[in-house]
């Protein structure tokens, strides 16, 4: 068999053990996409039936379209500044109708308010970079903490490898029924033991009522629930270093710390690597704990982009503008791949 026979060979082989896994992915993944994505030019509903005509770019203007309002003070109660209602000057003003405040700061005396048609999508992507930049350390530092307790030969290291390992198999929702009540105001186990620890200094905290603390505890949550995947990967990376550098930085006297940062650390640069792109894709696609612990609040403070389409497309039945925001967080995702991916070639030349 001459050499061109072989390549031609090798490439039908090659197309016939892909060509399950191609049919499997253009079915369930990439023909959904093109569909979604031809749902966005339309104004398509689940139910109703007089829906379904195109409309062009409407959907991605209302979603992506921000302004901005500057306001003057104006005299108010024993001469301090204040300010019309927002909603007042929208409704006053052709240009901005159909806006909403997202957010607002001050300019020396002035007041300016950033207006979006959809706050809500806004501040969904806030909220959903927030957390993953909360839980991807936490929880990678949870998992390198455990594989490195797991692997430093104690007794009974098999029942705590399946002990750390076990929230993981479990149901998410399972896992977030739970902690809701374990961070319940009145009689959650953790504002009981954070007063018993402080002998009644710290009150009850309302953990997923208030926003200041409603995301951080599902970030805490999640890293738990996480945590033993990721631990699995750092203990195989740990048991894949050579013994004998651990050995020769003994011979040349090096602490257990220095040990942890020049041999550790070195080797397992593309563990580290791997568990980090692979907990901010779990991260960025946050949904199930939203949906069952806070259902986006408390005032949206937990609402996620994933949350938010599945919001829009199903609950309120608009499959067209759900179909939207997932199309656009698709290209925000992509372009950070690629920008980091840029960034990334560079810092290697």
């Amino acid at each position: 068999m001459t050499q061109s026979r072989k390549r031609a060979y090798g490439r039908r082989i090659a197309l016939l053990s892909s060509g399950p896994a191609l049919f499997g992915l253009t079915l369930f993944l990439i023909i959904p996409f093109l569909m979604a994505f031809a749902l966005t030019f339309t104004d398509q509903r689940l139910v109703a039936t007089d829906s379904g005509r195109f409309v062009g770019w409407r959907n991605y203007e209302r979603l992506l379209s921000i302004s901005y309002v500057v306001q003057d003070p104006q005299p108010g109660e024993q001469g301090k500044p204040a300010f019309a209602r927002v909603r007042d000057v929208t409704r006053a003003d052709p240009v901005h109708r159909g806006f909403r405040p997202f957010s607002d700061f001050s300019w020396g005396q002035k007041r300016v308010t950033i207006l979006a048609k959809d706050p809500v999508f806004l501040e969904s992507l806030l909220n959903t970079f927030g957390f993953a930049l909360m839980v991807v350390p936490l929880q990678c530092a949870m998992a390198l903490a455990l594989a490195l307790l797991v692997n430093a030969g104690l007794r009974g290291q098999t029942f705590l490898r399946a002990v750390y390992f076990s929230p993981v198999v479990m149901s998410m929702v399972v896992v977030s029924i739970v902690w809701t009540f374990l961070f319940d105001r009145d009689l959650g186990s953790i504002n009981k033991l954070l007063s018993l620890l402080s002998l009644g200094t710290i009150g009850p905290v309302n953990w997923l009522g208030d926003r200041a603390t409603a995301m951080p505890a599902i970030a805490l949550m999640s890293a738990w629930q996480g945590a033993g995947f990721q631990m699995l990967i750092f203990l195989a990376g740990l048991q894949g270093i050579s013994q004998e550098l651990y050995d020769a930085a003994r011979i040349d006297g090096a602490t257990a710390w220095q040990r942890f940062w020049n041999v550790t650390i070195p080797g397992l640069r593309q563990t580290i690597a791997f568990v980090l792109v692979v907990t901010a894709i779990a991260a960025l696609g946050l949904f199930t704990q939203v949906d069952v612990m806070t259902q986006g609040g408390p005032q949206n403070g937990t609402s996620t982009v994933m949350f938010h389409a599945i919001q829009r497309g199903v609950r309120e039945e608009n499959i067209a503008y759900g179909s939207t925001v997932a199309v656009v967080y698709f290209a925000i995702i992509t372009v950070l791949i690629l920008a980091q991916q840029a960034l990334q070639r560079r810092w290697s030349k």
